[in-house]
């Protein structure tokens, strides 16, 4: 399978530069997966096409301050680290810019982004934290050790800031709007976008009608949006990122699943991880540790029955599972008429329900 295949031309006017006035006033295409394009709505209108008894498995993870700026020690250059996955205390994997600078034992300083080094030079030569570099990664990121231990996570508000993706050029707004409502549990590099429509009031309003609500926990990183350099989908690998689900979570799946409900995941996150886990969840097991999964067309879904999703990259592993679920010819279909239409993609933009 070629990954040609799953690309397609955008107009840079669509790429969405800052969310919805409000968060479920996003629009909403259904797509059925068989059919193609079913209905075209408003998020706040979720509840009409779910049924009572089908359960949402939603990503709680919270996105942190993952871009730090720090300066080599002893040269001053600028390095931007972006934090992906936590190994172990005060030890993490990361993508630096620029990898060139950056070589094993390489030392970086990290002051409060508030401070100015030219107004307080002493502040920026003491440093709130350093890290030394240990190791390279296999995608060309590398392996960072912080010190002092344990300071880290109690400085990133000061020394870090949002990790909003590239294509986000325009945003100065709040950053709460690059969270969900519901997330709880600090560890990603970017949000599950998915989850970025809800409201509290939504959430409310479709419990009271009948749908049930789960979470798992899966920590955004390379995984999700690292590019597809190969030219055969098969030979992509992933990077694996790290997840958790619940025994009460497994254990709620299988009720639906048992009385007849439908499984609807909230997020491609949300779907690598109920796949990643499918033979413990469908035990009523809980599950956790790291998942690499790689979902494209051919899969065979054993959780999940419909997904909630926004419009994604061209020839990104986003796309192509989307297309495993609902045949690419659908999906590509899908895209163009979005793009007739107006809609606006990526993190900030409008979802798609798919059921």
């Amino acid at each position: 399978m070629e990954v040609k295949d799953f690309d397609y031309e955008l107009p840079e006017r669509l790429i969405a530069q800052e969310p919805a006035s409000r968060r479920d006033e996003s629009r909403l295409m259904v797509v059925n997966k068989v059919g193609g394009i079913k209905e075209h709505a408003r998020f706040f209108q979720l509840g009409d096409f779910l049924k009572s008894g089908d359960r949402l498995v939603l990503n709680d993870s919270r996105v942190i301050p993952a871009r730090l700026h720090g300066r080599k020690k002893n040269s001053g250059v600028e390095i931007e680290v972006l934090l992906l996955n936590e190994l172990q205390p005060d030890r993490w994997e990361v993508l630096v810019k620029p990898g060139r600078r950056v070589k094993q034992e390489t030392e970086i300083v990290f002051t409060n982004q508030k401070d100015d080094p030219e107004q307080n030079p002493e502040q920026e030569s003491k440093g709130e934290i350093t890290a030394c570099c240990l190791d390279y990664t296999d995608f060309g990121g590398r392996i960072l050790e912080f010190n002092p231990s344990g300071r880290l996570r109690e400085k990133l508000e000061a020394l870090g800031e949002m990790p909003l993706p590239p294509y986000i050029t325009e945003y100065s707004g709040d950053p709460e709007r690059y969270q969900t409502v519901y997330a709880r549990r600090e560890g990603s590099a970017a949000a599950p976008t998915a989850g970025l429509h809800f409201t509290e009031e939504l959430l409310e309003e479709l419990k009271e009608s009948g749908i049930d609500i789960s979470y798992i926990t899966l920590h955004v990183g390379l995984g999700t949006f690292r590019p597809v350099r190969t030219d055969e989908v098969e030979e992509h690998e992933m990077h694996a990122e790290y997840f958790e689900v619940s025994r009460e979570t497994a254990r709620e799946i299988c009720r639906t699943r048992e009385s007849g409900g439908r499984i609807i995941a909230v997020g491609t996150t949300v779907t690598r991880t109920l796949e990643g886990a499918a033979s413990s969840i469908l035990e009523g097991q809980d599950r956790q540790g790291w998942t690499d999964i790689f979902i494209y067309p051919g899969h065979d879904f054993q959780v999940i029955d419909g997904l909630l999703t926004n419009f994604h990259l061209p020839k990104s592993t986003l796309l192509m599972l989307v297309s495993a679920l609902a045949c690419r010819e659908n999906i590509m279909q899908a895209y163009q008429e979005a793009i007739q239409r107006e809609y606006r993609f990526y993190s900030f933009g409008d979802a798609m329900l798919i059921i």
